[in-house]
């Protein structure tokens, strides 16, 4: 466990301090675990949801606090994804993480403002702003990915686009996913009564931000829709060109298949097929007939 004051700059707290006023408090979830099962169910902290458990983002109010998880799409060093279980008092805030993510985001909110001190809700507010910093930068690489996509369809190179778009449509759907309960757990924030009406405008501001978010990842969805009308629409247009091609031939090879099926059938009563220049014949009319074609269709712009 690792202790920090929030009244204090964010101060490291050697002495264990427990549900002391400003206390942030960090858990890993054999931690909480471990300290669940020797504390006395009155006490907030065993309300804590474990790290390990989170599989959504979610706040539910209680009387005196509120408590929750957030899981991002995003992956840490290590692989796991980024999850962490919270609880929020007036004076007090508990987190359980596994990866390290959260005690790296204190440290940096340490560095960034080494003179400010924190309430339970600015705090929780920080983090918040914290987690989402780079979410747009992201979203911008996304969006350069769909380009990228976009300008090889253009190029007529189709290979592979449905595993490159299976993969983007997957992750811009976790990202929305992920920005709409990002938005309802704030309001649930907001509306808790738990925090001051300063705190609670603090919420407002980062649920915003939330919002243009959650709108950029629903125009990279609609980008992504117009890219696979794209691809069937290029899909299409080469398909009606190889019909085209297949057109041609057979309209070229329909009189010759008349000739040969006319003179196969070898009725006594043909002169071409006892004429001294009958075959010659034949192979000029077919010569013939077939640049009749092409000329007819060059003219009529068929290719």
């Amino acid at each position: 466990m690792v202790q920090w004051d929030l009244h204090a700059a964010l101060a490291p707290r050697e002495a264990p301090a427990g549900e002391a006023p400003g206390a942030l408090l960090l858990f890993t979830s054999e931690e909480l675990s471990h300290k669940a099962a020797q504390a006395n169910r009155e006490e907030r902290i065993c309300h804590t949801p474990l790290a390990r458990d989170a599989r959504v983002c979610k706040a539910e109010a209680r009387r005196e606090f509120l408590n929750g998880t957030i899981v991002t799409p995003r992956k840490a060093k290590n692989g796991e994804t980024i999850a962490f279980g919270y609880l929020l008092a007036r004076e007090l805030v508990v987190l359980c993480d596994d990866t390290g993510t959260v005690h790296s985001m204190v440290q940096h909110l340490r560095k960034e403002n080494p003179q400010r001190d924190y309430s339970a809700g600015s705090f929780f507010y920080a983090l918040l702003e914290l987690l989402v910093e780079k979410d747009l930068r992201h979203l911008e690489s996304l969006e350069d990915r769909l380009s990228q996509i976009e300008e090889q369809v253009s190029a007529g190179q189709l290979d592979s686009f449905n595993a490159k778009m299976m993969g983007l449509r997957k992750e811009i759907s976790r990202w929305i996913k992920y920005y709409t309960q990002m938005e309802e757990l704030v309001c649930e924030l907001e509306e808790s009564g738990v925090f001051s009406d300063q705190e609670t405008q603090l919420f407002h501001r980062v649920e915003k931000r939330i919002s243009r978010l959650l709108g950029e990842a629903k125009a990279l969805r609609e980008y992504g829709l117009q890219l696979r009308e794209m691809f069937q629409a290029e899909m299409d247009l080469q398909q009606n060109q190889i019909m085209k091609i297949l057109t041609i031939v057979t309209t070229i090879f329909l009189p010759l298949s008349l000739l040969a099926g006319w003179y196969g059938m070898n009725f006594s009563g043909m002169p071409e097929l006892t004429w001294k220049y009958g075959y010659p014949a034949m192979i000029c009319i077919s010569a013939l007939i077939m640049l009749l074609s092409l000329y007819l269709m060059k003219k009529k712009k068929f290719w």
